[in-house]
């Protein structure tokens, strides 16, 4: 059995598909499911005036933040911002474009663009700034906006576990906009665990193979907390955790 889409390093595969302008999707929701490597990499290659399509810009110096300040993104189509100040900084300035999307709204433009569904309709920012420019339609009496598809030139996903054919498992929380990203990148790139000499269980699948075109494995390292709980526990606490 070959390694059909195993690559050597996360590097190596990004230098001979990104170039500056692209549009590229990115998984993970906070820091929870990031393709950290491939994001590191990303930031390596030096490609520039990047679009960058992620449900948010991680946080200051972490995961998509270190794009940010090696002013790499031009432009960012999000759902959620609130743990950047770096990101702030350059929005404010006008440094940054930003397009704001719903989160749900946003998960279903990754998934359209990725079966193919140029666009759709949802009440979700009618009578908002983000109806603003888009075309509105009734349906039933009631307004609906239509929202466009997306399909990105790269995709970069976070995955458990892959097999040489692509197929990739997501752990837990990981299994948030990494399958949406997946989908919707005209080339796929993931970082995982890969099981060599065997084949995923097509039952326990989450994203197939035929979305991703190649697989670097994931170098071990320390999950990044966004938010950590500060609150002193007093002897009461800890006693009644122990029950």
């Amino acid at each position: 059995m070959g390694n059909y889409k195993v690559r050597n390093s996360a590097i190596e595969v990004l230098r001979t598909i990104v170039m500056d302008g692209q549009t590229i999707a990115v998984g993970g929701f906070g820091m929870s499911g990031n393709p950290t490597d491939l994001i590191e990499a990303l930031r390596d290659t030096g490609v520039r005036d990047l679009t960058i399509v992620s449900n948010n810009m991680g946080i200051d110096g972490v995961g998509l933040g270190l794009l940010i300040e090696s002013r790499q993104v031009r432009k960012v189509i999000s759902s959620y911002v609130g743990e950047n100040k770096l990101f702030a900084e350059h929005f404010i300035s006008g440094e940054l474009e930003v397009e704001f999307s719903p989160q749900g709204t946003l998960a279903e433009r990754m998934r359209a663009g990725g079966v193919g569904i140029a666009g759709f309709y949802t009440r979700t920012g009618v009578g908002t700034l983000v109806a603003e420019g888009k075309p509105i339609t009734t349906f039933d009496g009631i307004d609906f906006l239509l929202e466009r598809g997306i399909v990105a030139d790269v995709a970069l996903v976070k995955a458990y576990r892959a097999d040489p054919e692509g197929n990739l498992i997501y752990r837990k929380t990981a299994r948030n906009f990494n399958p949406l990203a997946a989908m919707c990148g005209r080339v796929t790139v993931a970082e995982t665990e890969i099981v060599e000499n065997d084949w995923l269980d097509p039952d326990e699948i989450h994203t197939p193979g035929i979305f991703v075109q190649h697989v670097v494995v994931a170098a071990p390292r320390e999950k990044p907390i966004e938010q950590r709980t500060v609150r002193h526990r007093n002897a009461s606490d800890v006693e009644a955790g122990a029950r």
